[in-house]
């Protein structure tokens, strides 16, 4: 009989079309990462049972930029940087499973397909968007990795601007953040093709199989939310910040736990 080959669809005969690797998934980024603390009813809403709300500041929203060099466990996307080389801003809240927290991603936005499909497989809700943030260089009228160093990013997606900021490096920081310090809480949905429900439902954990990071940087960041008639990021409204980091990081992702299945929308 014929078999078919590839972690990821298209599968083929010999699986080179496949569109993403099987894990492990190994990153090089650049992360701008801005909390600030929101109306604790909209996160609430964006939390599906069995989730609750964070004990301790429920409200707390951290907004990250960040561009990625990614490739396989073969590295050879690192050769031909179409294939490994995007783009993503994303919202994180903290929650509450069985008195434990954790960190769950509520809104995310890519550039390309293949990150869009790999967060398909992890449980992110990946959209397509269009993510801008200012690189850092040695040389030439790009900041410096350095006090008074001022970075710009946007994110855009259907057409319409939905965040943009500005962050100035101010000082080292012991710290990234917090909202985005805790294993993923996530759920893999695929609703049945017969509509009678839910062919894929599972609530699961994951976090960085291996993690290595430069120093981070607190800086003083600006941020505007626009509103948008398929978005809803603009609900998440800034009320209070809380700070803003810049930190050059390497991530491995090699797969995650199953927490439960059932009891999904």
């Amino acid at each position: 009989m014929p078999t078919v080959r590839g972690f990821f669809p298209p599968k083929t005969a010999t699986g080179r079309a496949s569109l993403i690797p099987a894990p492990p998934w190994h990153y090089s980024g650049d992360l701008l990462t801005i909390e600030y603390r929101t109306d604790p009813a909209r996160v609430r809403e964006l939390l599906p049972a069995p989730l609750a709300p964070a004990a301790e500041d429920p409200g707390a929203v951290a907004l990250i930029w960040a561009d990625w060099q990614s490739c396989g466990a073969g590295k050879e996307e690192l050769l031909d940087p179409v294939r490994g080389q995007y783009k993503e801003c994303f919202a994180v809240v903290r929650c509450d499973y069985r008195g434990r927290t954790y960190s769950r991603c509520v809104h995310i936005w890519v550039d390309k397909d293949f990150a869009l499909a790999r967060g398909i497989h992890q449980g992110y809700p990946k959209k397509l968007g269009s993510i801008h943030l200012t690189r850092p260089h040695p040389y030439g009228p790009a900041p410096r990795i350095e006090p008074g160093a001022v970075f710009g990013a946007t994110l855009a997606a259907g057409d319409r601007r939905l965040a943009q900021a500005v962050a100035t490096l101010r000082e080292p920081s012991e710290t990234g953040g917090f909202v985005n310090g805790h294993p993923m809480a996530h759920h893999r949905w695929l609703p049945s093709i017969d509509g009678t429900g839910l062919a894929l439902d599972e609530l699961v954990e994951s976090g960085a199989a291996s993690f290595e990071a430069g120093p981070a940087w607190a800086a003083d960041a600006d941020l505007e939310l626009f509103d948008s008639p398929t978005e809803e990021l603009a609900s998440l409204t800034v009320e209070e910040p809380i700070g803003a980091y810049y930190r050059q990081v390497g991530v491995v992702w090699d797969g995650g736990t199953l927490l439960e299945r059932g009891g999904g929308e």
